[in-house]
């Protein structure tokens, strides 16, 4: 009885360790919305499509020097099948005028994307932050999400 409830306790423990652990990757998180300003639906032919898009965008953080406005471009590409791929790339300025870079994308059928940062200025030069991005609110036009990270 003693041994089953070590192992009961330690079963507790290591699951209760994982979901902090992922929990606690993230020492950085905020809000980004995205509004278009342009876009451009290419058929490829055969089904294929490809959409490019640019965009003014806006990153807020409580807890990390990643509040800033500036542009955004990319691509979706569609394929026959209706699955979409999203790449883009995006520069930001903040209140102090130090900017940063980044870039990323979603592959098909997921519903968080990734973010790299590539570059910066000021407070962002040298960072090797990344992390993850999710959109909540789209209406074509203009987007909101999340997005969460490793801002070191």
């Amino acid at each position: 009885m003693k041994t089953q409830k070590l192992l009961y306790s330690g079963l507790l423990l290591a699951v209760g360790a994982l979901v902090c652990g992922g929990a606690l990757a993230d020492n950085c998180n905020g809000r980004f919305s995205n509004v278009n300003v342009s876009a451009e639906a290419i058929d490829l032919g055969d089904g294929h499509t490809l959409t490019i898009f640019a965009s003014r965008s806006t990153a807020t953080s409580e807890n990390s020097a990643h509040t800033g406005v500036g542009m955004c471009g990319g691509y979706v590409l569609t394929t026959p099948d209706g699955k979409s791929r999203v790449g883009y790339a995006c520069t930001r300025k903040d209140v102090n005028g130090d900017s940063w870079s980044d870039f990323g994308g979603m592959e098909p059928g997921a519903d968080r994307g990734t973010w790299t940062q590539s570059g910066g200025t000021g407070v962002f030069a040298g960072k090797k932050n990344s992390g993850w991005w999710q959109g909540l609110v789209s209406d074509g036009v203009t987007d909101t999400g999340i997005w969460g990270g490793n801002c070191r």
